[in-house]
């Protein structure tokens, strides 16, 4: 193994502090549901990806036509592609770099975006090789665990049942705060927040996150390029 895809993986296992409590949760509610442990594992190594997993599970034991489970898991997971063309002008020298493409999830990407411009051209597919694979094969391994023993987890600490409600969005936070560094970067990363928030709050989450999105892009790109002064 080469020194950047060891670095890719070491960089990697602070995910899994927010990946192994969802991944428990999904792999008892599967269970629950009436998937097997292989069943459950099955589905986070295949579509990889949380809450296309928990709709997915959900639709199949409500009794959703399999058709439309499948469509509405892919248009969950649609912003997966942009994220891949968004990473490809960095790593596309190598062949391998569309396989690779099935191990970015949310927080991969905002890894990935912010390390790979840093990272000389013949270490990026290695490091994003092994940051990929560790968080792939983590979340693999958290499905299987709690599909197995989740319940007795839960019984044993009970703070894991809390944990498992906030782990993941306490990683967006710590993904996000380190791009508090101009007034440009802090107006559309707030703006986005309150947006969703203020949404959220009156009902309307359907709409949420797209609107924050393009509200925080909007306010990234009206805001002039030399707004470089640093949050205060």
């Amino acid at each position: 193994m080469s020194t950047a895809w060891l670095k890719g993986a070491r960089e990697a296992l602070p995910l899994l502090s927010g990946y192994l409590p969802v991944a428990l949760s999904f792999g008892l509610v599967a269970v629950q549901a009436g998937f097997s442990p292989v069943e459950a594992t099955t589905l986070s190594l295949l579509i990889y990806a949380g809450a296309s997993q928990f709709l997915f599970v959900g639709m199949i034991a409500s009794g959703a036509p399999l058709w439309l489970t499948v469509v509405m898991t892919l248009l969950i997971n649609a912003r997966h592609a942009i994220y891949s063309l968004s990473l490809a002008p960095w790593i596309t020298q190598s062949r391998r770099w569309p396989w690779l493409m099935h191990g970015l999830t949310d927080q991969v990407f905002a890894l990935a975006h912010y390390r790979l411009p840093l990272l000389d051209d013949k270490d990026r597919m290695s490091w994003f090789s092994g940051t990929a694979i560790v968080a792939w094969v983590g979340w693999a391994g958290g499905t299987l665990l709690g599909s197995l023993a989740g319940e007795q987890l839960i019984e044993q600490w009970p703070l894991v049942a809390h944990a498992m409600t906030f782990a993941l969005p306490a990683l967006f936070l710590v993904l996000m705060a380190p791009r508090f560094t101009s007034t440009r970067w802090c107006c559309a990363l707030l703006g986005s927040a309150f947006t969703a928030l203020i949404l959220a709050l009156n009902h309307m989450t359907s709409i949420a996150v797209p609107m924050a999105a393009a509200l925080g892009a909007l306010c990234f790109y009206l805001l002039p390029k030399n707004a470089a002064r640093k949050c205060s």
